[in-house]
């Protein structure tokens, strides 16, 4: 059964999947990038390439959702993976079902936030990263020119409105976590994520550990381990083809110093009502 760390990019996924893989696969808590690999992103090629040559086509893809979920559940363990897709149904193909989900960790985050971060992450401007929020979209694949791999699988993220609603709504086992309370109060959200686990898989930790999680993963620490070639996910902007950092601003972007007024309502305007379900209005 899999244990889902979900959420929209750029939303602080990798900053939990750093602190879970820290509490499950160390004694100490401290973390280094070796360890995400414990929690690998799905969809990805290498779960589906036995069912299909058409790593591209999403409606070719689609198909096997769940057909490659029964495939990595055969062993009856619990595992965890990484995803940005859309928990979406689309005709009779389900991104996931009950009988392969075991619980959610869904990390949120101000979208007004989120266009600075999805601009310097693709390479856009901020009128399309904007845009890109608002906007069913896709990533990789044939769909998407955000991905320089044309062979790279499509991950459908739908709206940023859609993203959170769909892997929220009628999720029994679920635990949302804000990315505006891991940055004021990181040891409480840990606190949060140990109780959660615990219901489903045996904890071993302390303070002292939670300590070490809670200072090895800070946004400072994993900057520089990025700094130091450490970190082995970053990205390439496609126009000037220089590395893009992937801890850029983190704490420091906040959208009330740099998002124009018009781009901030409109953005309120179209996700008032779980933005005010959130707390964010």
């Amino acid at each position: 059964m899999i244990i889902w760390l979900a959420s929209y990019p750029k939303s602080g996924n990798t900053w939990i999947r750093s602190m879970v893989t820290s509490l499950l696969y160390t004694e100490d808590g401290f973390f280094n990038f070796e360890l995400i690999k414990n929690i690998p992103q799905f969809p990805d090629n290498k779960y589906f390439k036995e069912f299909t040559g058409d790593l591209a086509n999403f409606n070719e893809v689609m198909k096997y959702w769940r057909i490659a979920q029964d495939k990595i559940n055969l062993d009856n363990e619990i595992k965890f993976f990484k995803t940005h897709h859309l928990n979406c149904k689309i005709n009779e193909y389900s991104f996931t079902d009950k009988s392969n989900t075991l619980a959610t960790i869904y990390i949120v985050r101000d979208p007004r936030s989120l266009v600075s971060s999805i601009s310097n992450h693709f390479s856009k401007t901020i009128n399309e990263s904007k845009k890109f929020l608002l906007t069913p979209k896709f990533i990789g694949g044939k769909e998407s020119k955000d991905r320089q791999k044309s062979n790279y699988i499509p991950t459908l993220l739908g709206t940023w409105s859609e993203h959170y609603k769909f892997w929220t709504m009628n999720n029994k086992n679920l635990l949302l976590i804000k990315y505006e309370d891991l940055i004021n109060d990181t040891e409480l959200q840990l606190e949060k994520i140990v109780k959660f686990l615990e219901k489903f898989i045996p904890i071993k930790t302390n303070k002292e550990k939670n300590y070490n999680i809670i200072k090895s993963t800070s946004f400072d620490q994993l900057k520089n381990m990025e700094k130091k070639a450490l970190f082995k996910e970053g990205i390439v902007n496609k126009l000037s083809n220089e590395k893009v950092d992937f801890f850029r601003l983190g704490p420091k972007n906040k959208w009330e110093d740099n998002l124009e007024k018009d781009i901030q309502k409109e953005l309120e305007d179209a996700f008032e009502k779980e933005m005010i379900e959130l707390g964010y209005l």
